[in-house]
């Protein structure tokens, strides 16, 4: 009998964690978002109700962090690059639109303010010229909510070693973000023997005018390391462009396959400047990032020596555009003679009817003279005869003369 009561007690203790551990877990899984719409938007949500997220679990971070490490010693060669990602750019519109949530479809601010303010992510102090992402420079959500102004309440199950917070949609800023500074990296790989492109790190900028109207400034708002939030935007997937209505790709799809557009406005240098600085003339700083750009898409074709067969496939290039720049250069001539003879016969025909109007000139001018003053026709005086001679012999004539 004693057996058969310590083994009810010992089921119902059972029973009684299980439920325990059932209600904890529905507590946590209810509080997985914190950005929640405010009373009287559409939709059943009502304030107060949070929107179920897919989780992420440890073997997925994994997964993600694990992809994009490499040993020093395998780094051959590395450049850093700083760009700017306009969202007007129709490249980067993905990451603007949809300017509100719909069906569950969100652009990458709310992502990440979602994330800051359920506290699964940290953000970075941005530093004017530096990127140091240590827990010294860990930013404090709620300094940076003050800082830019966004309404938020405490949230449920919030501590002070885990503070969380709810933000109302309409209360996010996510219209005011118009472009993204991106921390890019280029790695040369001696493992594969090729150059690869990765995101390291990305920062918001708010583009705010002041009371005032004038023109907006920008406020770059924190750095998140992209390893930390690639498990989240493999997540969410969005339209590239409108002539493909599926959503084939996801936000780290998007950066994986470098499908953004960016000018470069910084990169890693001794004296900490960016490209306004070194070249303040824009004609000069255009040219600067066209000739980094250049260099870094042509790294990997000056590493290694050329095959036969490129080197037979250039030299026959080169001759070839030899020849058309000599057959050119050849018609060139051939018209600028014909040309030359051409302009030579046009004015030797320019000047000929000139002259002959000179000589007309002259002779009207000589009949001119002559009509003025015309001469006297004067008549001729007849010479005087011969006087016949008074002999009467007779005159042979001489064509008669034998």
């Amino acid at each position: 009998m004693n057996l058969i009561a310590k083994y009810a007690v010992t089921c119902a203790v059972l029973a009684a964690g299980f439920l325990t551990a059932s209600a904890q877990d529905d507590g946590s899984s209810s509080s997985s978002s914190s950005i929640v719409r405010r009373s009287g938007a559409s939709g059943p949500s009502r304030r107060g109700e949070q929107t179920q997220q897919p989780g992420v679990t440890d073997r997925m971070r994994e997964h993600f962090s694990s992809e994009s490490n490499v040993s020093d010693a395998d780094r051959m060669w590395m450049r850093v690059i700083y760009r700017d990602l306009e969202v007007k750019n129709p490249k980067n519109a993905a990451l603007y639109f949809p300017e509100e949530v719909i069906d569950g479809q969100e652009n990458l601010f709310r992502i990440l303010m979602r994330l800051l303010a359920n506290n699964q992510v940290a953000a970075y102090e941005y530093l004017d010229g530096k990127e140091i992402f240590s827990d010294q420079y860990r930013l404090k959500v709620r300094d940076m909510l003050d800082r830019f102004h966004v309404m938020y309440t405490e949230a449920k199950g919030s501590t002070e070693k885990n503070p969380k917070f709810a933000i109302d949609e309409s209360d996010v800023p996510a219209n005011e973000v118009l472009s993204y500074y991106i921390l890019e990296k280029w790695e040369f790989d001696s493992r594969t023997n090729k150059t690869r492109r990765k995101v390291e790190a990305i920062c918001p900028v708010l583009h705010r005018s002041d009371d005032f109207g004038g023109d907006a400034v920008r406020y770059p708002m924190f750095w998140i390391k992209m390893n930390d939030i690639r498990p989240y935007l493999a997540q969410q997937y969005i339209f590239i462009d409108d002539d493909n209505n599926l959503q084939k790709y996801t936000y780290d799809d998007f950066f994986r396959m470098s499908m953004y557009d960016g000018d470069i406005y910084k990169t890693r240098n001794l004296t900490n400047r960016s490209m306004m600085q070194m070249f303040p003339d824009p004609d000069d700083r255009k040219r600067a990032q066209d000739s980094i750009q250049n260099r870094l898409d042509s790294f990997d074709k000056k590493l290694w020596v050329p095959s036969r067969e490129e080197v037979i496939a250039a030299r026959e290039a080169r001759e070839a555009a030899e020849a058309a720049k000599a057959e050119a250069e050849a018609n060139g001539s051939d018209i600028q003679s014909r040309d030359g003879e051409e302009e030579s016969a046009a004015a030797a025909a320019a000047e000929k009817p000139v002259r002959k109007s000179a000589r007309a000139s002259r002779g009207k001018k000589k009949s001119g003279e002559a009509k003025a003053a015309p001469k006297k026709k004067t008549r001729k005086e007849a010479k005087p005869k011969a006087p016949k001679s008074s002999s009467s012999s007779a005159v042979r004539s001489v064509r008669r003369r034998k």
